[in-house]
């Protein structure tokens, strides 16, 4: 087998670069305030590095009028998915808790389910809001789609529509 060269490693930024003024200038901040809303340092730290890592792959270099006001709307939604996670995770452990020891799964069938709730979590999340309404009345409430339409006030083809949209994002889950 032939010498591969390695791999070249990833420049760092220019101290000078904007990129680098605006993590100097910012993360220390950006931090402070996702901890004072988590009440966590780690949790803190691990957001505000995705905050980052969001907005670097949104735009190269990013050119942002508003730093703080563009950081915190990125770091409010992850912070939102955050939190819908760790709810999820929650009621996942409370059912597991509920179980007789002898039924419950193990470890590594825990860690299974959870990675795979939150997959199916993010592709609901992905579905427009009516779309992932419409799916969840039918497969969570059971309400028939004749139902899901009056409920929802949209006709019974755009209910149809929405199912698809949620059962291809289903699907998309199995095939990955």
């Amino acid at each position: 087998m032939p010498f591969a060269p390695p791999l070249p490693m990833p420049a760092e930024p220019a101290p000078h670069s904007p990129i680098h003024a605006l993590y100097a200038d910012h993360h220390g901040w950006l931090q402070s305030w996702l901890r004072k809303k988590l009440g966590n340092t780690f949790d803190a730290a691990d957001l505000a590095h995705d905050t980052f890592v969001r907005m670097l792959a949104g735009q190269h270099p990013p050119t942002i009028a508003q730093p703080r006001a563009y950081l915190t709307r990125i770091a409010q939604n992850l912070l939102a998915n955050w939190c819908q996670r760790q709810a999820l995770e929650r009621a996942y452990l409370q059912a597991l808790a509920a179980m007789p020891e002898a039924l419950s799964p193990s470890p590594e069938q825990r860690l299974l389910i959870l990675q795979t709730l939150h997959e199916v979590d993010a592709m609901l999340d992905a579905l427009k809001p009516q779309a992932r309404r419409a799916f969840l009345l039918s497969q969570i409430d059971g309400l028939k789609y004749e139902d899901i339409a009056r409920e929802l006030g949209v006709s019974l083809v755009t209910v149809k529509r929405y199912m698809q949209q949620g059962f291809r994002g289903c699907l998309a889950l199995m095939t990955d």
